[in-house]
């Protein structure tokens, strides 16, 4: 009995990453995020810079009259910074705050690839670096059509300081909706 309820409670935190997850790239590599944190894909707008924001906050976007903040996922992993292009977008996000509510946010990524259905046996535990590398945003490690795709969890990647960035860069803008929309237009 001992050993069924070992084996079933190791099964469920497997069962909780596996599931449905939106795949997008920066550079050559291959991220997945978890579809039910995806709102929406946009193409590229126009963002509106806010002065004395951290490098990884791209800055703000009116979106269909409401205001988002847009973290530059690049920058917030320490790759550098390329040209926008035609394949460039934002995923829209529902983050979780640490007071349970949530947030909405835009994700500047390269490229948006396709939806996968992750299965429990294809996602493994994050590999261990050792001292000093942070890989708590990552969810799991998916090995899927031949690849590796790197799961992250969204509310980890938007770590409780960027939450705070983002909601001082959201009470700093103080912008009606036709200037705000004549700004990004």
């Amino acid at each position: 009995m001992k050993k069924y309820r070992k084996a079933e409670e190791s099964d469920s935190s497997t069962n909780s990453r596996a599931g449905k997850y939106l795949t997008f790239r920066l550079g050559a590599e291959e991220y997945g995020l978890e579809i039910l944190k995806v709102r929406e894909i946009i193409g590229l707008m126009g963002i509106t810079k806010v002065p004395k924001t951290p490098e990884h906050i791209r800055g703000v976007i009116n979106l269909r009259g409401k205001v988002i903040p847009v973290l530059e996922l690049r920058t917030k992993f320490g790759m550098d910074r390329i040209t926008d292009n035609e394949e460039t977008c934002i995923i829209v996000v529902d983050a979780a705050r640490q007071d349970e509510s949530n947030i909405l946010m835009g994700v500047l990524v390269d490229s948006v690839s396709e939806v996968l259905d992750i299965k429990e046996n294809e996602i493994q535990d994050p590999p261990s670096f050792g001292g000093g590398v942070d890989t708590n945003y990552i969810l799991g490690i998916g090995n899927v059509k031949g690849g590796v795709k790197i799961l992250l969890d969204i509310d980890k990647v938007i770590v409780a300081s960027s939450l705070q960035d983002m909601e001082s860069l959201m009470n700093a803008v103080d912008m009606d909706e036709p200037s705000m929309a004549e700004a990004t237009a």
